[in-house]
């Protein structure tokens, strides 16, 4: 999959910082910005499917070792 160019509006101020800060990372804005939002994907898209492992867990329930059978009740829990 190829590259492709989009065209960004930033205010002068905003682009001369962007300019800074990438020069000091030796890199350029194009690259500065292209993994800053590389970053930014993996981090939603990686919630998004944790989220939606966890949701899967609960929904699955978990075996507390009853196999389904509860075989005490409360008041024998209870007893003194």
């Amino acid at each position: 999959m190829g590259n492709q160019n989009i065209t960004l509006s930033l205010p002068e101020e905003d682009l001369r910082e962007a300019r800074i800060l990438a020069a000091s990372r030796g890199t350029s804005v194009s690259q500065l910005l292209a993994r800053m939002l590389r970053e930014l994907v993996e981090q939603e898209t990686g919630y998004a499917r944790a989220r939606d492992r966890s949701l899967a867990r609960l929904r699955e329930g978990m075996d507390l070792g009853t196999a389904g059978h509860i075989s005490w009740n409360r008041e024998s829990v209870h007893e003194r």
